[in-house]
């Protein structure tokens, strides 16, 4: 059997609040050494000859994506109305065999019908093509694209390396001609402000936008800065107001931000404060025809409604206009002329509400739109017209294909403009979502919390604790894993795998509160909460201990490497990908990417002894037991700027050396080299990379079904 590589250990002591920790693989910092390249290569080359006998299962996962993914495919037409009159359909399509969209326009005569472009007419005009873009490159990734509010300039911005520094490109469309743009790298957002000005964002040495730029096209003026943050737990961004004669500029931390309105007729005027940033108040600004819509949480943990004028400079301003309700998380609003259309989160759930304008010119009450299945996704997708009487929604479950319909806000009718196929699969035939069966369950936690699980699987599977399963977590940042549909998951749910998401605290599936409950000194409630929803899946006969995976990714892919530590045996097989699990070290770091932002979602250890020995107590890396350890894959990116490719070696090389050595359970690690935190940037090769991951996870847990 090939030998795993054995990194050198050269011990760094690491001292804070009277804590000595010895860190053997601290050297591993220097990502660019010749020393840890060649580590990382010995690692990947470990890892292929381990996953050897997977080619051909990994060649049959890959080949049931490809079979069930319709590869040449449209967007449905966005109808556009721009500021010189002219009005075009906005769509992108992707063609079989390349690996990115094509965004594509056609005159409009009718809003009303929805052309169609399944064969490009003759009239179509290519905006954007990703594969010229990419063509030669080892990545790309798009992070602004953007077309002038007259229609007749394109600007974008690309990062060829997957490090998020991107570069700003600016066409005229009819000719193709480039335009001067900042000669910098910028962060991905950014907009325009008239037809004639971009307004874009760069970044500090930590990586953290910092400055809001004012570029002029014609080269007139230098660029102007209208806004930079000083303070580094903060973090600014930009946005153009539905009818775009406004740009919001944004700063915003893990728990307080403030907003200002710059006028797109006098840029250089400067930007007025909505309201002056307070420590905990936390809002969102959207531009209505008739006012300031803001939803925050001053008086209300859960979210607020309010109104304020155009002139607002202060809270006092503010009037409310729905207010917090007992188990509903405001999240945020659309506002058009007559209607106003909220999201927010009830039940574990996304709600998405309509209130009408009333003949007195005020605000009726919010009316829920309805789905007509228990567990599901949904989002109400912004239109572009402030007078709009429709919008569109997005729809998807565990079993349901994402559907795209257009809702009336007048009268509540729906219909489906697209339906996301599955393809026919050369032996499992069509898909059939009656096959499977998607259900809530609930673990208890070791404190009492209920602790909800979404669960799909094929309708014969019987808890009798024989299936495989895979149980999928994250649990930070507020951010809910509203339940989705997946092609490549089929290719487990067909060999009678029960897959679960585990909702943890430190998200926000079921509230604010929710997620201050695992986060700070509340975060060891994440990890013994994922732990009780592998518990839950064994007792209820889902599963057994040694044939249950457990994933998640960055953020969780710390809940993993905590998890395991908790509970060993809980698992059969561990795949941490992209995963924060030296989380002490770099939280105790400000000067790398992110650090001080992160403080207020994690704590400040560097001057704080009491958050310090909270974090000490899970971080993954510092706490590897002498047990018996499930099967770790752990997969990385060499540019990653969000969680460095540091932490998951470091982490690997402490795991081998320290648990019960097992054959059976082998320690991977597989490292892409020319990616980023989301992975490589074409699909084909994404789509090769989840088949090596699924084909892993079965050899794991169930090779008996690998055929």
């Amino acid at each position: 059997m090939p030998q795993p590589p054995r990194p050198p250990a050269r011990p760094v002591v690491r001292s804070h609040h009277g804590d000595d920790f010895v860190d053997d693989f601290a050297w591993m910092s220097d990502k660019h050494s010749e020393e840890f390249l060649a580590h990382l290569a010995a690692e990947n080359a470990y890892t292929v000859a381990q996953t050897a006998h997977l080619e051909a299962l990994r060649e049959e996962l890959y080949g049931d994506i490809l079979a069930r993914t319709k590869q040449t495919d449209l967007t449905v037409p966005d109808f556009v109305r721009h500021s010189d009159g002219s009005t075009w359909w906005y769509y992108s399509r992707s063609v079989e065999g390349l690996d990115y969209p094509i965004h594509c326009r056609l005159a409009a005569d009718d809003p009303e019908q929805i052309p169609d472009v399944t064969e490009a007419p003759e009239a179509e005009q290519v905006v954007l093509d990703e594969n010229e873009l990419a063509h030669g490159q080892s990545f790309f990734a798009l992070g602004l694209c953007d077309v002038s509010p007259d229609g007749t300039r394109l600007a974008w911005s690309e990062d060829l390396t997957g490090d998020e520094r991107y570069r700003l490109r600016v066409i005229e469309l009819a000719t193709r001609t480039e335009l001067a743009a900042p000669d910098v790298d910028v962060a991905g957002g950014g907009c325009w402000c008239g037809d004639d000005r971009l307004v874009y964002l760069t970044v500090d040495p930590a990586w953290r936008p910092d400055r809001v730029w004012l570029h002029t096209l014609d080269g007139s003026a230098d660029d102007v800065l209208l806004w930079h943050e000083p303070d580094e737990r903060f973090w600014v961004g930009v946005d153009e107001s539905r009818d775009r004669t406004r740009v919001l500029l944004a700063a915003e931390s893990k728990q307080s931000g403030e907003y200002r309105l710059l006028d797109v007729a006098d840029p250089t005027a400067g930007a007025r404060v909505v309201a002056p940033r307070r420590d905990g108040l936390e809002y969102s600004v959207e531009v209505g025809t008739d006012a300031l819509y803001i939803v925050h949480n001053g008086a209300a943990s859960e979210f607020q409604l309010a109104r304020a004028p155009f002139t607002a400079s202060d809270v006092d301003a503010w009037q409310p206009l729905v207010p917090q309700r007992p188990g509903v998380r405001m999240l945020g609003v659309q506002a058009y002329a007559d209607y106003l259309v909220l999201s927010s989160r009830r039940d574990g759930l996304p709600l998405i509400e309509v209130i009408a304008r009333t003949q007195d010119g005020g605000w009726g009450e919010p009316a829920p739109i309805t789905f007509d299945e228990p567990l599901y996704s949904a989002g109400a997708l912004s239109a572009d017209d402030p007078a709009t009487d429709r919008i569109r929604l997005v729809h998807e479950s565990l079993v349901s294909p994402r559907r795209l319909d257009e809702y009336r806000l007048d009268t509540g009718a729906r219909r489906t403009l697209k339906q996301s196929e599955v393809l026919d699969h050369p032996v499992h035939g069509a898909y059939d979502p009656s096959r499977y069966v998607q259900r809530r369950e609930w673990a208890i936690a070791p404190d009492g919390t209920r602790v909800p699980l979404s669960i799909v699987h094929r309708a014969d599977v019987v808890p009798d604790g024989s299936a495989p399963a895979l149980l999928y977590g994250y649990g930070a940042y507020e951010h809910s894993l509203s339940p989705w549909f997946s092609i490549p998951r089929l290719s487990l749910l067909d060999r009678g795998f029960v897959w679960a998401i585990a909702h943890v605290r430190g998200g926000g599936e079921l509230g604010r509160a929710w997620y201050e409950q695992g986060r700070l000194l509340a975060k060891p409630n994440t990890f013994s909460d994922f732990v009780a929803a592998a518990r839950q899946l064994a007792e209820s006969g889902w599963t057994s201990p040694d044939r249950l995976v457990a994933q998640g990714g960055s953020a969780g892919g710390l809940t993993m490497g905590a998890a395991v530590n908790l509970a060993p045996d809980a698992f059969r097989a561990v795949h941490a990908d992209v995963p924060f699990v030296d989380a002490l070290t770099t939280i105790l770091n400000p000067e790398l990417p992110l650090t001080v932002t992160e403080w207020e979602e994690w704590g400040d250890p560097l001057h704080d002894p009491e958050v310090y020995r909270c974090m000490k107590g899970y971080t993954p890396y510092e706490n590897v037991r002498a047990a018996r350890y499930p099967s770790v894959l752990a997969t990385t990116s060499l540019n990653d700027t969000r969680v460095e490719v540091t932490e998951p070696a470091k982490w690997v090389a402490q795991l081998r050396r320290t648990v019960i050595a097992d054959e059976a359970r082998p320690i991977l690690l597989r490292t892409e080299l020319v990616a980023g935190h989301g992975g490589v940037s074409g699909r084909y090769q994404a789509w090769r990379d989840l088949a090596f991951e699924l084909a892993w996870i079965i050899d794991q847990v169930a090779p008996e079904r690998a055929e």
